[in-house]
């Protein structure tokens, strides 16, 4: 089984040198694709199995492996929906064929850095492969060399480098405690020894460490109030990449903010994580609802709703226990799922209409019915409406929160939810039901529709049922920190 745990991040690793020797053409399009289905495969059989490490830097248990399905599953729509996109981009000349060996070995390095992220065992192996994923992100954001595109991408690096220094230092920090708490050199940044002796960190440094490493992968995770960059990234990344952006980045680097909370709840209690992180999350919602009402770029709307979600994901982690965790998780399938599909369809209608403002979109469902049906469902997805699992999962969180005595909190979040979904839905009428001045009717690209549509359509099962994904949720919940 060792050999699951390096296959993820050989796969993705291997397609980026396929495209740097062969380039973009023939077959050699799809070999993203054909990397993604097997990361999942091997994800699939990882969620399957007994935990594996290897060589004490990756360790596959339950909850990295259910990231890891996070990963593959956004990964493989994003790479199914690339080679439609970039023929549009190319059609239109936006790029040339050089571009196209450039986008298919970075987004071919970024799923590698995202898949040894969740892997990673040692809290400085994590923290290399997050910064990595800045590094290569920051040239896909300035694809297009536009000024907008490189403006971002500058904000992107420097806003992020920041954050990524915190965390380091709070990484720094958790070392130094845990050699001062006899643990061996070789553990002291190993987070499942961390965990175990947790109780023997100094909590002094320790609670110095934990809001430093919250503010610092918060930053990643697009939380308030260092989420500046999120909105400008995302609408000027290539729609593909913004899938992966907000699909699975964001949650990666939320997933390492989990792995320090069970540090952090045995070293100082559950107060220390629970402030932070609803402070975090009230922040966030109210920045992306301040934010959404007056908004008039629909990819920057898809940003803004990313915001909102991970605020979400931060209020049910501070909540904790059992069904708390497992909504976070099935929120985090739910939410990559969804959101990659309006990513996408967002590109799509990007390129066909030449513009991103909502004003320029109205009549969509008219003029392209395909393309729009599929983001309709997925603003309907992100907005929590069932049969979608996002609606399951914030449900979950409500409900443990009244639970667990944070009901004031649940209450000015759902207030805070009510302005976004009103303002999203405003928007999406325009979009969807205005009146047009463009009679044309647009023609939708049906290799880019079928991955929205089955991310969609997994997404609505999953609210219906999470089938076998049941044992995989409970047993990542408990890595997470829920009592068994």
């Amino acid at each position: 089984m060792t050999y699951l745990v390096i296959a993820p991040i050989l796969l993705p690793a291997l397609a980026a040198c396929g495209y740097a020797l062969f380039g973009w053409r023939g077959a050699t399009v799809w070999l993203g694709a054909g990397a993604a289905a097997g990361l999942l495969a091997c994800a699939v059989a990882l969620a399957a199995g007994a935990p594996v490490t290897f060589l004490g830097l990756l360790r596959a248990d339950a909850l990295s492996a259910f990231m890891l399905v996070v990963v593959g599953a956004v990964a493989l729509m994003a790479m199914l929906a690339g080679p439609a996109y970039l023929a549009g981009e190319l059609a239109a000349g936006h790029i040339g064929p050089r571009d196209s060996r450039r986008y298919g070995v970075l987004t071919q390095a970024f799923v590698a850095t995202m898949a040894l992220a969740v892997l990673a065992a040692n809290l400085g192996v994590l923290w290399v492969a997050i910064e990595a994923t800045t590094i290569l992100t920051a040239f896909l954001v300035a694809f297009h060399r536009t000024r907008q595109a490189t403006e971002a991408a500058w904000k992107y690096v420097v806003i992020c480098s920041v954050g990524i220094a915190l965390a380091l230092l709070g990484i720094v920090l958790v070392h130094y405690a845990a050699l001062h708490a006899g643990i061996p050199a070789a553990g002291a940044l190993d987070a499942a020894t961390l965990a175990a002796h947790a109780a023997d960190l100094d909590p002094g440094v320790t609670r110095i460490a934990t809001v430093l490493i919250v503010l610092g992968f918060g930053t990643k995770a697009g939380l308030a109030p260092l989420h500046a960059w999120l909105p400008d990234a995302h609408s000027q990344a290539p729609a593909p990449v913004s899938a992966l952006m907000s699909g699975v980045l964001l949650s990666v680097a939320f997933y390492a903010i989990l792995r320090v909370k069970v540090i952090a709840d045995v070293a100082l209690g559950p107060t220390t994580m629970r402030v932070l992180l609803v402070t975090a999350a009230l922040a966030s919602l109210a920045v992306a609802a301040a934010l959404l009402l007056a908004q008039r770029d629909f990819k920057r709307l898809l940003a803004y709703s990313s915001i909102e979600h991970m605020g979400l994901l931060a209020l049910g982690a501070a909540i904790g226990g059992r069904l708390a965790l497992v909504a976070v998780l099935l929120h985090i399938l739910g939410h990559g799922l969804g959101k990659a599909a309006l990513f996408l369809s967002s590109g799509q209608i990007s390129q066909a209409i030449g513009s991103n403002r909502v004003a320029a979109a109205r009549g969509l469902l008219a003029r392209a019915p395909l393309v729009a049906g599929a983001f309709t469902a997925g603003l309907l997805a992100i907005l929590g409406l069932p049969p979608f699992s996002l609606f399951a999962s914030e449900l979950g969180i409500v409900r443990a929160g009244f639970a667990a005595g944070l009901g004031w909190a649940i209450g000015l979040a759902l207030v805070l939810m009510l302005v976004i979904v009103a303002a999203v839905g405003q928007h999406g009428r325009r979009m969807l039901l205005g009146a047009s001045a463009e009679p044309v009717i647009v023609a939708a690209q049906p290799a880019a529709v079928v991955p929205m549509i089955a991310g969609l359509a997994a997404c609505a099962l999953l609210g219906v049922t999470t089938g076998p994904l049941n044992s995989l949720l409970g047993a990542a919940a408990i890595i997470a920190g829920a009592t068994p």
